[in-house]
């Protein structure tokens, strides 16, 4: 089965941006552990004009399973309550979103 591809966008705060790069420059070792045990590989934050673009893929079975795996995850929950402050959601975004989804439109392999 395919990789299922994920773009997501959040804007981040201007005078938080510095601090954001920072701790993803040093990002906690039972995250990054915890984000492939939850089969997510390839994954990317980008920066553009106060935005933030996220991208990864997906290579489990079940996402919503593994998404809550994630979010249960007590180490997982205190990265979030850091990075929280730096994030701005959308407004555009979907109920019980943070980061907004994103619409592939289009892609090569």
């Amino acid at each position: 089965m395919a990789a299922q591809r994920y773009g997501s966008l959040i804007r981040v705060r201007e005078d938080k941006l510095e601090e954001y790069k920072r701790l993803h420059a040093a990002a906690w070792p039972g995250v990054l552990r915890m984000i492939k045990e939850c089969h997510i590989q390839n994954y990317s934050i980008y920066y553009k004009d106060g935005f933030l673009f996220s991208y990864f893929e997906y290579t489990g079975t079940d996402f919503d399973a593994d998404s809550a795996k994630m979010a249960a995850d007590p180490e997982t929950q205190r990265w979030w309550e850091v990075c929280k402050p730096c994030q701005q959601p959308l407004e555009t975004r979907a109920e019980g979103e943070w980061w907004a989804s994103m619409e592939e439109v289009f892609h090569l392999d």
